[in-house]
Protein backbone atom coordinates (compact mmCIF):
# COMPACT_ATOMS: atom_id res chain seq x y z
CA UNK A 1 0.00 0.00 0.00
CA UNK A 2 1.36 3.54 -0.79
CA UNK A 3 1.09 5.73 2.04
CA UNK A 4 1.82 9.06 2.32
CA UNK A 5 2.01 11.12 5.48
CA UNK A 6 -0.35 14.25 4.52
CA UNK A 7 -0.58 16.21 7.55
CA UNK A 8 -4.03 14.87 9.37
CA UNK A 9 -7.26 16.89 9.57
CA UNK A 10 -9.20 17.54 12.72
CA UNK A 11 -9.06 14.37 15.12
CA UNK A 12 -11.61 11.69 14.49
CA UNK A 13 -12.60 10.22 17.47
CA UNK A 14 -13.14 6.72 16.90
CA UNK A 15 -12.11 2.84 17.43
CA UNK A 16 -11.23 1.14 14.46
CA UNK A 17 -10.02 -2.44 13.99
CA UNK A 18 -7.35 -3.29 11.46
CA UNK A 19 -6.76 -7.11 10.36
CA UNK A 20 -3.86 -6.98 7.60
CA UNK A 21 -1.67 -10.19 7.42
CA UNK A 22 1.24 -8.02 5.95
CA UNK A 23 3.09 -6.64 8.97
CA UNK A 24 4.46 -3.95 7.06
CA UNK A 25 1.33 -2.19 5.64
CA UNK A 26 -0.44 -2.96 8.86
CA UNK A 27 2.01 -1.03 10.72
CA UNK A 28 1.81 1.65 8.25
CA UNK A 29 -1.27 1.48 8.26
CA UNK A 30 -1.63 1.83 11.94
CA UNK A 31 0.37 4.72 12.30
CA UNK A 32 -1.27 6.79 9.77
CA UNK A 33 -4.51 6.55 11.09
CA UNK A 34 -3.31 7.45 14.50
CA UNK A 35 -1.85 10.30 13.10
CA UNK A 36 -5.38 11.34 11.84
CA UNK A 37 -6.19 10.64 15.76
CA UNK A 38 -8.31 7.40 15.27
CA UNK A 39 -7.40 4.80 18.08
CA UNK A 40 -6.25 1.62 16.06
CA UNK A 41 -6.41 -2.17 17.29
CA UNK A 42 -4.97 -4.41 14.89
CA UNK A 43 -4.82 -8.31 13.57
CA UNK A 44 -2.72 -10.14 11.55
CA UNK A 45 -5.55 -13.22 10.94
CA UNK A 46 -9.67 -13.24 10.82
CA UNK A 47 -9.50 -15.06 13.74
CA UNK A 48 -7.99 -13.24 16.06
CA UNK A 49 -9.68 -9.93 14.33
CA UNK A 50 -12.52 -11.93 15.35
CA UNK A 51 -11.71 -12.05 19.07
CA UNK A 52 -10.33 -8.74 18.85
CA UNK A 53 -13.91 -7.17 17.40
CA UNK A 54 -15.85 -9.24 20.06
CA UNK A 55 -13.91 -7.76 23.10
CA UNK A 56 -13.30 -4.30 22.05
CA UNK A 57 -16.88 -3.40 19.83
CA UNK A 58 -14.60 -0.95 17.21
CA UNK A 59 -16.32 1.85 15.42
CA UNK A 60 -15.29 0.89 12.27
CA UNK A 61 -13.69 -2.38 10.55
CA UNK A 62 -11.08 -1.95 8.00
CA UNK A 63 -10.57 -5.51 6.69
CA UNK A 64 -8.38 -7.34 4.12
CA UNK A 65 -9.42 -9.74 1.50
CA UNK A 66 -6.47 -12.30 1.63
CA UNK A 67 -6.02 -13.40 5.41
CA UNK A 68 -4.82 -16.33 7.05
CA UNK A 69 -7.13 -18.72 8.93
CA UNK A 70 -10.40 -16.99 8.24
CA UNK A 71 -10.51 -14.60 5.04
CA UNK A 72 -11.94 -10.94 5.19
CA UNK A 73 -15.28 -12.07 3.37
CA UNK A 74 -15.09 -14.94 6.09
CA UNK A 75 -14.99 -12.32 8.69
CA UNK A 76 -17.03 -9.60 7.47
CA UNK A 77 -19.97 -12.67 7.75
CA UNK A 78 -19.14 -13.48 10.96
CA UNK A 79 -18.85 -9.49 12.39
CA UNK A 80 -22.65 -9.10 10.09
CA UNK A 81 -24.13 -11.86 12.25
CA UNK A 82 -23.63 -9.95 15.53
CA UNK A 83 -23.17 -6.26 14.22
CA UNK A 84 -23.83 -3.04 12.23
CA UNK A 85 -20.64 -1.52 12.49
CA UNK A 86 -18.96 -0.10 8.95
CA UNK A 87 -16.86 -2.52 7.29
CA UNK A 88 -14.85 -1.09 4.43
CA UNK A 89 -12.76 -4.07 2.80
CA UNK A 90 -9.43 -3.67 1.23
CA UNK A 91 -8.38 -5.95 -2.23
CA UNK A 92 -4.78 -6.00 -3.55
CA UNK A 93 -6.33 -6.94 -6.87
CA UNK A 94 -8.94 -4.86 -7.32
CA UNK A 95 -10.91 -7.83 -8.78
CA UNK A 96 -14.64 -7.89 -9.95
CA UNK A 97 -14.82 -11.40 -7.79
CA UNK A 98 -13.13 -10.03 -4.45
CA UNK A 99 -15.26 -6.58 -4.73
CA UNK A 100 -18.79 -8.20 -5.02
CA UNK A 101 -17.92 -11.35 -2.42
CA UNK A 102 -16.87 -8.65 -0.03
CA UNK A 103 -19.94 -6.09 -0.94
CA UNK A 104 -22.24 -9.39 -0.90
CA UNK A 105 -21.35 -10.05 2.82
CA UNK A 106 -21.85 -7.49 4.10
CA UNK A 107 -19.16 -4.64 3.60
CA UNK A 108 -20.13 -0.87 3.27
CA UNK A 109 -17.49 0.10 0.85
CA UNK A 110 -14.35 -0.97 -0.55
CA UNK A 111 -10.65 0.18 -1.50
CA UNK A 112 -7.83 -1.10 -4.30
CA UNK A 113 -4.46 -1.21 -2.50
CA UNK A 114 -1.88 0.60 -3.50
CA UNK A 115 -4.48 3.51 -1.73
CA UNK A 116 -3.92 6.71 -1.39
CA UNK A 117 -3.71 7.99 2.15
CA UNK A 118 -5.80 10.64 1.90
CA UNK A 119 -8.49 8.46 -0.05
CA UNK A 120 -8.25 5.59 2.62
CA UNK A 121 -9.05 8.36 5.38
CA UNK A 122 -11.95 9.86 3.45
CA UNK A 123 -13.72 6.97 3.41
CA UNK A 124 -13.65 5.87 6.55
CA UNK A 125 -14.89 9.25 7.71
CA UNK A 126 -17.41 9.34 5.08
CA UNK A 127 -18.33 5.61 6.38
CA UNK A 128 -18.29 6.98 10.50
CA UNK A 129 -20.38 10.25 9.32
CA UNK A 130 -22.84 7.63 7.89
CA UNK A 131 -22.98 5.35 10.92
CA UNK A 132 -24.35 8.40 12.60
CA UNK A 133 -26.26 10.46 10.72
CA UNK A 134 -29.19 13.07 11.09
CA UNK A 135 -32.47 12.20 8.65
CA UNK A 136 -31.71 14.32 5.08
CA UNK A 137 -33.06 17.29 5.13
CA UNK A 138 -35.46 16.04 2.49
CA UNK A 139 -37.18 13.58 4.43
CA UNK A 140 -37.64 15.47 7.33
CA UNK A 141 -39.93 17.93 4.67
CA UNK A 142 -41.45 15.05 3.35
CA UNK A 143 -42.65 13.46 6.97
CA UNK A 144 -43.55 16.87 8.71
CA UNK A 145 -46.44 16.58 9.99
CA UNK A 146 -46.23 13.12 10.39
CA UNK A 147 -44.53 12.68 13.17
CA UNK A 148 -41.49 12.01 11.23
CA UNK A 149 -43.30 8.42 9.71
CA UNK A 150 -42.82 7.64 5.98
CA UNK A 151 -45.18 4.83 4.73
CA UNK A 152 -45.02 2.79 1.75
CA UNK A 153 -47.39 0.23 1.21
CA UNK A 154 -46.18 -2.43 4.13
CA UNK A 155 -42.96 -0.36 4.31
CA UNK A 156 -42.65 2.58 7.56
CA UNK A 157 -39.76 4.27 7.97
CA UNK A 158 -39.21 6.60 11.29
CA UNK A 159 -36.72 9.10 10.12
CA UNK A 160 -36.38 10.65 13.84
CA UNK A 161 -36.39 7.31 15.67
CA UNK A 162 -34.14 5.68 12.81
CA UNK A 163 -36.61 2.32 12.54
CA UNK A 164 -37.58 0.83 9.54
CA UNK A 165 -40.72 -1.83 9.88
CA UNK A 166 -41.97 -3.83 7.34
CA UNK A 167 -45.16 -5.43 8.09
CA UNK A 168 -44.89 -4.53 11.74
CA UNK A 169 -41.55 -6.11 12.15
CA UNK A 170 -38.53 -4.23 12.42
CA UNK A 171 -35.98 -4.75 9.81
CA UNK A 172 -32.12 -4.54 10.58
CA UNK A 173 -30.60 -2.34 8.05
CA UNK A 174 -26.76 -0.88 8.05
CA UNK A 175 -26.32 2.53 8.58
CA UNK A 176 -25.67 2.34 4.20
CA UNK A 177 -28.66 0.48 3.73
CA UNK A 178 -30.73 2.79 5.88
CA UNK A 179 -28.74 6.49 4.31
CA UNK A 180 -29.52 4.28 0.78
CA UNK A 181 -33.38 4.34 1.94
CA UNK A 182 -33.64 7.74 3.17
CA UNK A 183 -32.42 8.75 -0.23
CA UNK A 184 -35.26 6.90 -1.83
CA UNK A 185 -37.90 8.08 -0.04
CA UNK A 186 -36.88 11.63 0.39
CA UNK A 187 -37.71 11.44 -3.09
CA UNK A 188 -40.50 8.67 -4.33
CA UNK A 189 -41.05 7.96 -7.84
CA UNK A 190 -38.18 10.09 -8.69
CA UNK A 191 -35.63 8.06 -10.72
CA UNK A 192 -32.02 9.03 -8.78
CA UNK A 193 -28.84 8.09 -10.86
CA UNK A 194 -25.99 5.73 -10.12
CA UNK A 195 -23.79 8.70 -9.94
CA UNK A 196 -25.89 10.89 -7.60
CA UNK A 197 -26.42 8.05 -5.09
CA UNK A 198 -22.68 7.12 -5.23
CA UNK A 199 -22.58 11.34 -4.07
CA UNK A 200 -24.86 11.33 -1.65
CA UNK A 201 -24.40 8.14 0.59
CA UNK A 202 -20.74 7.35 -0.31
CA UNK A 203 -19.78 10.85 -0.36
CA UNK A 204 -17.49 9.87 -3.23
CA UNK A 205 -16.50 12.61 -4.69
CA UNK A 206 -13.96 11.03 -7.01
CA UNK A 207 -15.39 8.70 -9.61
CA UNK A 208 -16.36 5.62 -7.75
CA UNK A 209 -17.26 2.15 -9.03
CA UNK A 210 -20.95 2.25 -9.25
CA UNK A 211 -21.18 -1.64 -8.41
CA UNK A 212 -21.38 -0.62 -4.81
CA UNK A 213 -24.52 0.77 -5.89
CA UNK A 214 -25.81 -1.91 -7.25
CA UNK A 215 -24.80 -4.58 -4.53
CA UNK A 216 -26.61 -2.53 -1.84
CA UNK A 217 -29.69 -1.69 -3.72
CA UNK A 218 -29.82 -5.38 -4.04
CA UNK A 219 -29.38 -6.31 -0.46
CA UNK A 220 -32.33 -3.82 0.60
CA UNK A 221 -34.60 -4.88 -1.74
CA UNK A 222 -34.20 -8.44 0.01
CA UNK A 223 -34.86 -6.66 3.04
CA UNK A 224 -37.78 -4.00 2.41
CA UNK A 225 -39.07 -6.34 -0.61
CA UNK A 226 -37.71 -6.89 -4.28
CA UNK A 227 -40.78 -5.04 -5.65
CA UNK A 228 -40.20 -1.83 -3.55
CA UNK A 229 -37.20 -0.27 -5.21
CA UNK A 230 -37.72 -0.01 -9.47
CA UNK A 231 -34.97 -0.24 -11.90
CA UNK A 232 -34.96 2.16 -14.60
CA UNK A 233 -32.55 0.50 -17.61
CA UNK A 234 -30.18 3.27 -18.60
CA UNK A 235 -30.69 5.06 -15.63
CA UNK A 236 -31.13 4.27 -11.95
CA UNK A 237 -33.48 3.30 -9.86
CA UNK A 238 -36.95 4.58 -8.22
CA UNK A 239 -38.79 3.45 -4.67
CA UNK A 240 -42.02 3.27 -5.87
CA UNK A 241 -45.45 4.55 -3.22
Amino acid sequence: MTISFAPPGSAAEAHLLLVEDDEVIRNTVRMLLERYGFTVSTAGDGLTGLEIFRDTNPDLLLLDVMLPDLDGIGLCRRVRELSLAPILMMSARGDTLDIVSGLEAGADDYVVKPCESAVLVARIRSLLRRASFAPAAEADREASGHDGMLVFGDLTIDTRGMEVRRAGQVVALTPTELRLLLEFAASPSVVLERRTLLSRVWDHAWHGDTRVVDLHVQRLRAKIGADRIETVRGFGYKLRR
